[in-house]
């Protein structure tokens, strides 16, 4: 029987979700094994063995043990899309493969700065620590969150099927979920009503 797969952190932590969120794609079955963050085990020396950084997730396939969420997300989607008859990194079509990396690129380079500090000011220390929003923060990432909204707007505006990479779901659009996923639990979600394709996508 295949060993099965470790992730540990729970899906409350964005970068985790992205890993179970490839998991759940390919079929695969995997062990949650969670990691206590305001007990600080995450810089605790079992947490530091799998992940050096002190961050969550890691991820245990066998003796191999993985830290960094994309990675994680791109190693699965390898070793287990075959199986599942799921084509998410689109490997055989260059053409196809490098448009997923731009996207993916994009998404961790360009959109996820722009959102992050509004997650983390309006979800994680508002809602989960209870402490006071920064206003400051709060009032300037919408402009820049914006700007980048106006380029998925045009860029999805020309696709067929609203897919990031071409006319087909991959990684590329799957790694926008957690973070927004968490953003249309704020008010900042109606952000997302002036652009009609990006919130189709």
């Amino acid at each position: 029987m295949m060993a099965l797969v470790k992730v540990f952190g729970t899906a409350d932590f964005v970068n985790a979700a992205r890993v179970m969120a490839c998991l759940e794609e390919v079929g695969m079955e995997y062990e949650v094994v969670e990691v206590d963050y305001s007990a600080i085990e995450h810089k605790g020396p079992q947490h530091l063995a799998r992940n050096p950084f002190g961050q969550i997730p890691a991820f245990q396939d066998g003796d191999k043990m993985l830290f960094e969420s994309r990675a994680i997300a791109k190693y699965v989607l390898r070793k287990y899309s075959k199986s599942a008859q799921v084509d998410m990194l689109r490997e055989g079509n260059p053409e196809e493969a490098a448009m997923v990396d731009v996207w993916t690129e994009v998404e961790a380079h360009t959109y996820l700065p722009a959102i992050a500090p509004i997650f983390y000011e309006c979800v994680v220390y508002a809602a989960e620590h209870g402490t006071s929003t920064n206003q400051k923060v709060v009032e300037e990432s919408p402009e820049k969150v914006k700007k980048v909204l106006d380029v998925y707007e045009a860029h999805l505006s020309k696709s067929k099927h609203l897919y990031l990479a071409g006319d087909f779901f991959s990684l590329a659009d799957l790694n926008h979920v957690p973070y927004t996923f968490h953003i249309m639990s704020t008010p900042h979600a109606s952000l997302f009503d002036s652009y009609p394709h990006v919130k189709a996508w």
